[in-house]
């Protein structure tokens, strides 16, 4: 199966992405276009999904972009690694579920080549790294499907700043914290996009 991988340099503003996703998504559709994966960064941006609650909202002066994906409210900016995709389950037998859980195994496979370990939470959907009995998130996920094509994707926390998260109950999960891959262990790393690319390619078995 083919599949572009597209890789920004230069950080890309949140709609402008969705624009491109939702342009693609109906290329796709219309087998106009192949599937995609794409690494970028956003500029400092907060966005809400379909399920967010306006009381996770803690500071009202907040500039909040509300989305069509699913999931709650999150922030996105420098340092943090954003993975989307439009991806065809027409070729891989209709199963959502099946597919979130590719996508978790992708992330969880990736943090174990730098010797972390971390892991999915079925009532807390994202991945999750545990120290000294405390429980934080290093990526989120929100997805979109539309004709069996699901879009949208994951951020995974690099080595960004963690301040922002005050802002907002991240993901609407109150008893747990957010992290990042520099707090976790001392690393570059700078080889991380070829990693998710390579155990994307991997599980979707391209």
């Amino acid at each position: 199966m083919t599949i572009e991988i597209k890789i920004s340099k230069k950080p890309v503003e949140y709609n402008k992405a969705v624009n491109f996703l939702e342009k693609r998504l109906a290329e796709v559709v219309n087998k106009k276009s192949s599937e995609l994966i794409w690494l970028l960064e956003h500029p400092s941006t907060y966005t809400a999904g379909k399920g967010y609650k306006i009381n996770e909202i803690i500071n009202n002066k907040i500039n909040i972009i509300k989305t069509n994906r699913g999931g709650k409210i999150t922030w996105h900016g420098p340092g943090q690694i954003i993975c989307y995709f439009v991806i065809d389950l027409n070729k891989r037998n209709r199963d959502i579920r099946k597919f979130i859980s590719l996508i978790e195994n992708v992330i969880i496979q990736t943090l174990t080549d730098y010797k972390i370990k971390s892991f999915a939470d079925r009532k807390n959907i994202g991945i999750w790294v545990k120290k000294n009995k405390v429980t934080n998130k290093v990526a989120a996920l929100g997805l979109r499907i539309k004709k069996w094509i699901v879009y949208h994707g994951f951020s995974l926390n690099v080595k960004n700043d963690l301040k922002p998260y005050s802002n907002i109950i991240p993901c609407g999960i109150r008893d747990k914290g957010v992290t990042n891959l520099k707090q976790i262990k001392i690393n570059s790393y700078k080889d991380l996009r070829k990693k998710i690319i390579y155990n994307l390619k991997m599980n979707l078995e391209i």
